[in-house]
């Protein structure tokens, strides 16, 4: 059973059928639980199965596979595949393989908004005992979002990272950066979270026009839109680093001078490797991270509310199906 969204806009329910004889490096797994991300709003108007956040039960393995069993608890994401061979591939990096299957590009009749999928072992992740599945499938897209700028960089224990956001990404990057032993600096436009976001690990906490005096090293973006460049580009540091991890088609648009006076960089983080995710999930249970999450069912009536809420920006802070 599948949750799909019509080429009208319209989500509904279907079925889709795979052959029984799974190929060699094949996993067939039942899934349990989906995340809701806001990708999965812009999907909406394609003729295609939603869903890029998945755990669930392997229940059945191709011949060749060497690192899953029947009844491990695994995960999935937004990559399936690659070619396997260009250096892309070889390096982890399938995303960028010219090859690549991934949501809204191939295998429109998958995804985790589904009661069952067949992906390649290659890019799924074993989900660490103790940790549930509800809380294990916003790791798959929204954690590796913020996990991979903080970790793949050089940040250092006690450097200062600012993030501005406090949502789906901002809530689970003060969480990990709490954890890796970072200064964490908090920009949100009101007060109203300044207790939740201390809670989660926030070291410092802006609301507003109020900023910092400390320079910050790293500045994660997690806004849904872009924000004053100007006034955060003047709370950076000599050579700091600045990761817009908004999905948006408007055009960015900073003042270049503080940019090229301080020496600073814009990185674009879009991917990770089944590696860097591997290594996100043992931290995270590691360290007891986990997603604020609000549960819906794995229905039609579940999914179209969940996909409401998230559009109407009030899901506190991860919706699971």
């Amino acid at each position: 059973t599948v949750f799909k969204s019509s080429a009208d806009g319209n989500l509904v329910k279907d079925t889709t059928e795979r052959k029984t004889t799974l190929n060699s490096h094949e996993v067939g797994i039942r899934i349990t639980h989906s995340g809701v991300c806001g990708t999965d709003l812009h999907s909406l108007g394609m003729d295609i199965v939603l869903g890029h956040e998945g755990s669930g039960i392997v229940e059945e393995i191709g011949e060749k596979v060497q690192n899953f069993k029947a009844g491990d608890h695994v995960g999935f994401g937004y990559v399936k595949d690659g070619c396997g061979h260009c250096d892309y591939c070889q390096a982890g990096s399938f995303w960028h393989c010219k090859d690549s299957r991934h949501y809204q590009k191939t295998d429109f009749d998958q995804g985790s908004f589904s009661t069952y999928a067949v992906w390649p072992e290659t890019l799924l992740v074993h989900i660490p005992e103790g940790m549930n599945g509800e809380h294990a499938a916003p790791f798959m897209c929204g954690g590796q979002t913020v996990w991979v700028p903080l970790t793949r960089y050089g940040i250092k224990p006690s450097d200062r990272v600012g993030i501005i956001g406090i949502g789906g990404l901002g809530h689970l990057a003060i969480q990990f950066a709490h954890k890796m032993g970072l200064e964490v600096v908090v920009f949100s436009s009101t007060e109203s979270k300044r207790e939740e976001a201390i809670a989660l690990g926030a070291s410092e906490f802006y609301a507003g026009d109020s900023v910092p005096e400390k320079g910050i090293d790293y500045l994660l973006v997690t806004t849904s839109g872009h924000p004053d460049w100007a006034k955060y580009m003047s709370l950076m540091s000599p050579f700091g680093h600045i990761f817009p991890l908004l999905v948006t088609n408007e055009p960015m648009n900073f003042p270049f001078m503080p940019f090229l006076g301080k020496e600073l960089s814009f990185h674009g983080s879009c991917s990770s490797t089944p590696q860097e995710d591997a290594r996100m999930m043992r931290f995270a249970a590691l360290h007891g991270i986990k997603p604020v999450i609000e549960e819906f069912p794995m229905t039609l009536e579940g999914a179209k509310q969940a996909l409401e809420k998230l559009k109407k920006g009030k899901v506190r802070y991860r919706a699971v199906l």
